[in-house]
């Protein structure tokens, strides 16, 4: 019997990865907030 999780990073970062993030919107700002020097790279 397979097990429930079946890690698959790619998928993992498209969901939940940075970009992902970026089309939510608010995350340049947030690391603005932070006084980040590079917003991405």
């Amino acid at each position: 019997m397979k097990r429930t999780y079946q890690p698959n990073n790619r998928k993992k970062a498209k969901k939940h990865g940075f970009f992902a993030r970026i089309k939510k919107g608010n995350v340049l700002n947030k690391r603005r907030a932070k006084k980040r020097k590079e917003l991405s790279a």
